[in-house]
Formats: structure tokens, C-alpha cells, sequence
């Protein structure tokens, strides 16, 4: 008799491993899933799939096998939902293999989302970007502080700090950083241009004419020299007018003083007490 209990229990054990749809998955294991039985994480952190890349690990995986399984939670009647490994899946499916080796945890939406965006910031492929937007949503939908972020993937603050500043970039210069017209280095120095046609500008002529990160940080010293004289002198042509205005309108000496942020005082001059309560007296009406 103990045998035959005995027997009956390794049968069970087997058929959960074989993933018999009528047991209950167990968590914490590593089993073959049916992969039109594993949907994607609409959180998935990465959108930028190269077919080049799916290829490649494809035809490793005909040779080799798959090395890592993919992981997956568990969802309702035999269902998974991916947490990380979209690149093994879409491999996968690609040879037309029916089952996926896959690792199944026991997570909710948030914990899912968390694993599956520092799985891929360890990857060592993703451009810029992806990495600036996996690091801001895990500070963003996660909330985690830069420290705990920082303490998390093993890299410093400033490095994630310079990764999440790219997101100020103009669309148009992030996507050509994404598709490598250009480098960190050069993103970096653009950052420092507040005005986006400005970036936009500068940034056509890094491409066209090839521009070093270098040349492109005196461009960019030589630009912002310029945009401060325009400014300045935009400035000096209104507080001018403004002075004048002043002067009209209480018919006496006012000097208007401006710093670069744009504060400043303003100086009003009277000749005796009966000008002065001539200027008060205006003020007030006005």
C-alpha cells in the first residue's frame, strides 16, 4: 500500500511539471507553457524590437536551447501574463516551437512592471532612451526615490540623473539618439539648449557635417553666447521703453534696472514733496 501512495504522489508531482491544465500551477516553478497561452505585459517596458535581433537569438536557440527561461504569473484557466523574456517568446513562436520553458512568480501589476523594467535596464542593448524612460517609470509608477533606484540596479545617481535629463530633448533628437545618428555625448551637449528650435538646428548640422562631441560643445558655447547677446538686447529694448513710458506718465527722471533672470527695480526721481504726492496720488488713480 505505501508503495502504491507512493507512486500516486509522483504521478501528481509529474503532471503539475507536464502542466496538466486540470492542477493548479504551482509558483516558484519552472515549466512548459504553451505560448498561445501567455499573453504580453501591457506594461512591457521595452518597445524597440530589432527583427535582426529576434533572428539571431533564434538561431541560437535552435542550436543551444533556450539558456534562461522566460518569466510569467499566472493569470486564470491555464493562463500567463509575460513579466520579462519578450525576445525569447517572439523567438519562440518564430522557429514555431509550441512550448516555452518559463518560470512562473507570484506577482501583482506593480511588481511585475518593477521586474520586468530592471530585467531589461541590465540588458546590455538598449539605446539611451529606453534606458532614460525605463528609469524615469520606475521613479514615476513605482515611486521609488533616486536613491533606492540607484541601490536597485547598481548604478550611481548621476548617471541616472543623466539618463532621465534626455527626455527634455526634442522627439526628433531623441529618435535620432535611438537610432545612433548621434552619441551620449552629443545628446548631453545639447541638453544645455533650452530653446528646441535651437537643438533642432544644431542637431541637423552635427549630422550633416559630421560633427565631433568636442566641436559640437563649442558650437554650442558659441550658441548660447549669441542667444544671451539677443536676449539682452531684446531686454534693453524694452526696459527702454518702459523707462520712457514711466516717464510720460509721471512726468519725471525713472531709470527701470534689469538682472540677466529678468528682476530688477525701478527708480523714481521727485523734485520737491508737492511731486512726490503728484506721483503717489497717479499710482493710486491707476
Amino acid at each position: 500500500m505505501a508503495k502504491t501512495n507512493k507512486r500516486k504522489a509522483l504521478g501528481r508531482g509529474l503532471s503539475v511539471l507536464l502542466n496538466d491544465e486540470n492542477k493548479k500551477v504551482n509558483i516558484g516553478n519552472i515549466i512548459e507553457i504553451d505560448v498561445n497561452n501567455i499573453s504580453t505585459n501591457p506594461n512591457q517596458p521595452r518597445s524597440n524590437f530589432k527583427n535582426e535581433s529576434i533572428n539571431e537569438l533564434s538561431k541560437s536557440i535552435k542550436e543551444l536551447g533556450l539558456i534562461q527561461p522566460i518569466t510569467v504569473k499566472e493569470l486564470n484557466n491555464n493562463k500567463f501574463q509575460l513579466i520579462s523574456g519578450k525576445r525569447r517568446l517572439k523567438a519562440f513562436r518564430l522557429i514555431g516551437l509550441n512550448t516555452i520553458p518559463s518560470y512562473v512568480r507570484k506577482a501583482n501589476d506593480i511588481e511585475s512592471l518593477e521586474m520586468a523594467i530592471v530585467e531589461n535596464i541590465q540588458r546590455e542593448d538598449l539605446d539611451p532612451i529606453e534606458l532614460a524612460l525605463s528609469y524615469n517609470r520606475l521613479l514615476k509608477e513605482i515611486n521609488l526615490t533616486q536613491e533606492e533606484l540607484s541601490l536597485k540596479i547598481g548604478k550611481e545617481r548621476s548617471t541616472i540623473s543623466n539618463y532621465i535629463r534626455l527626455l527634455k530633448l526634442d522627439p526628433i533628437i531623441q529618435s535620432g539618439l535611438r537610432d545612433k545618428f548621434l552619441t551620449m555625448g552629443h545628446a548631453r551637449a545639447l541638453i544645455n539648449i533650452k530653446e528646441k528650435d535651437k537643438q533642432i538646428e544644431i542637431y541637423k548640422k552635427i549630422i550633416k557635417n559630421g560633427i565631433s562631441v568636442r566641436d559640437t560643445e563649442k558650437l554650442l558655447s558659441n550658441t548660447k553666447k549669441i542667444l544671451k547677446k539677443e536676449n539682452n538686447n531684446y531686454k534693453s529694448k524694452f526696459i527702454n521703453q518702459a523707462e520712457n513710458k514711466l516717464k510720460e506718465l509721471f512726468d519725471t527722471n525713472i531709470s527701470v534696472h534689469s538682472n540677466n533672470s529678468g528682476k530688477g527695480y525701478i527708480k523714481i526721481e521727485f523734485k520737491s514733496q508737492e511731486n512726490l504726492e503728484n506721483i503717489v496720488n497717479k499710482i493710486k488713480s491707476d
